[in-house]
């Protein structure tokens, strides 16, 4: 399969706004905004990041868009996040999306966070070099809960 990162355009966030709304997807996600069905707070969230400095990616499968792939934050504690279309996992496009994206963003290091439970994230971040650095608890949306978060480390 041939992954490859672009530039986010308009034409993409319908299909990130239904990915998203994945309850499966969502749960293993864990921390996602409050009302992830909220059309409005989305479009907000994404007119925001747009005019930020964040590095936002569109994830292409063989041309289908199939997530997205982003750097963000203040320099020194810049985080990478990724979002693949759950018809998607387990055939390694998270992987090259990740390694596509570290290729393109230079800067280290970079951080990560994910649920501890989240095995299929975990074994990304490890393979694109993200060593464990830190656990605490969180409040995950997704699962209306506390739950233990990894917070990982691409070092420079």
């Amino acid at each position: 399969m041939d992954v490859v990162l672009r530039e986010v355009h308009d034409s993409d966030l319908p299909v990130f706004f239904r990915q998203m709304n994945d309850p499966e997807a969502l749960w293993m996600a864990a921390f996602t905004p409050k009302d992830p069905s909220d059309r409005d707070a989305f479009d907000e969230r994404w007119r925001r990041m747009r005019a930020s400095t964040a590095v936002l990616r569109t994830i292409l499968a063989d041309g289908d868009v199939v997530g997205t792939a982003a750097v963000y934050g203040e320099p020194g504690e810049r985080e990478v996040t990724y979002w693949v279309d759950r018809a998607y996992w387990g055939q390694g496009i998270a992987t090259a999306a990740l390694r596509a994206l570290l290729a393109e963003v230079p800067e280290r290091p970079l951080y990560a966070r994910a649920a501890a439970d989240n095995a299929g994230s975990l074994r990304v971040l490890g393979t694109c070099g993200f060593r464990e650095t830190a656990r605490a608890t969180d409040f995950a949306q997704a699962r209306g809960e506390d739950i233990e978060e990894v917070v990982l480390r691409l070092p420079g």
